[in-house]
C-alpha cells in the first residue's frame, strides 16, 4: 500500500497531504514537494541511478586499462633459467687476451746548467779591457765564457751602451754556431761610453756582468 507523502509548508511551517497543490491552511502555492519534503523513495530510487552510473563508469575504465597496457613477454616454458646461454659459454670458457698497453717513453731529464765563472769581451779575436771605435764604423765583438763549452742558446745576453747618442751597442747572432753571444758596435760622433753585457738564465734571473769602456772618434 503506497504512503502519500506529507508537504510542509514553506510559509506556514504547516504539513498537508502530497496531493494538494496549495496549502489548506495559508492558501501558499506548493513548488515542486516543498523545502521539507519527506520523500525517501525518491531519494533512494536517486542513489540507486547514481551507484549504477559509477559502477558502469568504473567497468568502462578498467576495460580501457587492460586494453591499452603492452603485452610482457614471458620466458618460455620448459627454458631453464639456471643453464648458461651461448654468451655465458663464450664469457668462461674463451681465454682472457688484455690489450697489451704501450711502454711509456721515459722523459730524458735535462742536466743541470753549468755555472759561468766569468766572461770577456772579444775584438778580432782577442780579448779587450777596452776598444776604439770611428766613426760611422762598425765592428763586431764576442762574447767568451768560463769554463769553456757552455751552451750559451737558454740565456737571455743583453747587450747596452750607457749614451747610443755617442756608440751605439746592437746584440746578435755573430758566428756559424748561431748561438747569440755577439753584438755589433757603431761609432756615432766622438765620446766615450760604458759597454755592458749581461747574462740571465731562463727563469729571467741574473747571473753574470761585465762593463768595459769604448772611445768614438
Amino acid at each position: 500500500m503506497a504512503i502519500i507523502n506529507e508537504i510542509k509548508c514553506a510559509r506556514c511551517d504547516r504539513k498537508y497531504s502530497g496531493v494538494r497543490s496549495r496549502c489548506p491552511y495559508c492558501g501558499a502555492r506548493r513548488v515542486g514537494h516543498g523545502k521539507y519534503s519527506e520523500n525517501s523513495e525518491n531519494m533512494r530510487g536517486k542513489m540507486l541511478i547514481s551507484v549504477l552510473i559509477l559502477a558502469v563508469f568504473t567497468v568502462g575504465v578498467g576495460i580501457l586499462w587492460f586494453s591499452s597496457a603492452p603485452e610482457v613477454a614471458e620466458p618460455y616454458p620448459d627454458e631453464d633459467l639456471s643453464t648458461p646461454g651461448i654468451e655465458d659459454e663464450i664469457e668462461i670458457y674463451l681465454p682472457f687476451n688484455p690489450i697489451p698497453e704501450p711502454t711509456p717513453t721515459p722523459t730524458p731529464t735535462p742536466p743541470p746548467p753549468q755555472e759561468i765563472h766569468s766572461i770577456e769581451i772579444t775584438y778580432a779575436g782577442v780579448t779587450r779591457p777596452d776598444f776604439t771605435v770611428r766613426r760611422e764604423e762598425t765592428v763586431g765583438i764576442r762574447l767568451r765564457v768560463e769554463p769553456p763549452g757552455i751552451d750559451l742558446s737558454g740565456y737571455d745576453i743583453v747587450w747596452a751602451s750607457s749614451n747610443p747618442a755617442v756608440v751605439d751597442v746592437v746584440g746578435q747572432f755573430v758566428g756559424d754556431d748561431g748561438i747569440r753571444n755577439g753584438a755589433s758596435v757603431t761609432g756615432i760622433t766622438a765620446g766615450a761610453i760604458e759597454l755592458t753585457v749581461t747574462i740571465y738564465n731562463p727563469d729571467g734571473e741574473y747571473v753574470i756582468s761585465l762593463t768595459i769602456p769604448v772611445w768614438g772618434r
